[in-house]
C-alpha cells in the first residue's frame, strides 16, 4: 500500500487528506522535512502560492521538495500547487519548485467571484469530471515532455509530466476520488519501478 503526504503549510490540505483515505490509502500531514523520506507520494494543495512559497522558506522545505522530485517521487500540485511545479510563471522572473515543464498563468480565470465548477475530459481518468475552479491558474504551454490532460475553453488545466501531474482546479473539493486515484496509480508504479 502507497503512503500519500499532503504538504500541511498551508491550503486544502485536509479534504485531499480525506481523499486519500477514501481510495484506501494511508495519508500523512506532512509539517517537517524529515517526514518526506518516509512517503511514495507528495500533494501539493491550493491555497496561495505565494503564501505558500514563504512558509516552505521559512520552514526550509525547498530544496527538500526539488530533492523529492528529482529522485522521481511522484507529487501532484492543485491549483496553487500547480504553481509551485512550474517551470515558469507569466509575468514573474522567479519560479518557485521549478519541476515540471510548463508556464502557468495566475488567477487566469478571475477573482474569487468568477469561481465556478465545469464537468471535464480528462485522459486517462474520467470523461464527465465535475471539476471545480477557485480563483484558478491555467498552463499556458507545456514542454514536449508534458501531456496535456484536459482543457477547458481551450486552456489547459490539467497535464503529466513523468512522475508529475498538475491540476488548476481543485479535485479535493468534490466526492468524486478518480483524480486521486490516478494519482495513487502513479505512485504504485513508481513503488514497484524502484524495486
Amino acid at each position: 500500500m502507497a503512503t500519500i503526504g499532503v504538504l500541511g503549510l498551508q491550503g486544502a490540505f485536509r479534504e485531499h487528506m480525506k481523499s486519500i483515505e477514501a481510495c484506501g490509502h494511508d495519508a500523512v500531514l506532512i509539517k517537517k522535512t524529515e517526514q518526506l523520506s518516509d512517503i511514495d507520494g507528495l500533494v501539493l494543495p491550493g491555497g496561495e502560492s505565494t503564501t505558500m512559497r514563504r512558509l516552505i522558506d521559512r520552514y526550509e522545505f525547498f530544496d527538500a521538495l526539488v530533492q523529492f522530485g528529482q529522485a522521481g517521487k511522484p507529487m501532484f500540485g492543485t491549483c496553487a500547487g500547480l504553481i509551485l511545479l512550474a517551470t515558469q510563471i507569466e509575468n514573474d522572473a522567479d519560479n518557485h519548485l521549478g519541476l515540471m515543464n510548463m508556464t502557468v498563468a495566475r488567477n487566469a480565470f478571475g477573482r474569487q467571484k468568477q469561481s465556478f465548477e465545469a464537468p471535464l475530459d480528462i485522459k486517462g481518468v474520467a470523461e464527465d469530471f465535475e471539476a471545480v475552479f477557485i480563483r484558478a491558474p491555467f498552463i499556458m504551454e507545456v514542454g514536449n515532455d508534458t501531456e496535456v490532460l484536459a482543457t477547458y475553453d481551450d486552456k489547459i488545466v490539467a497535464a503529466k509530466q513523468d512522475h508529475y501531474l498538475a491540476t488548476a482546479f481543485h479535485p479535493e473539493l468534490t466526492d468524486d476520488h478518480r483524480l486521486m486515484a490516478y494519482f495513487i496509480d502513479m505512485v504504485e508504479q513508481s513503488k514497484l519501478a524502484s524495486v
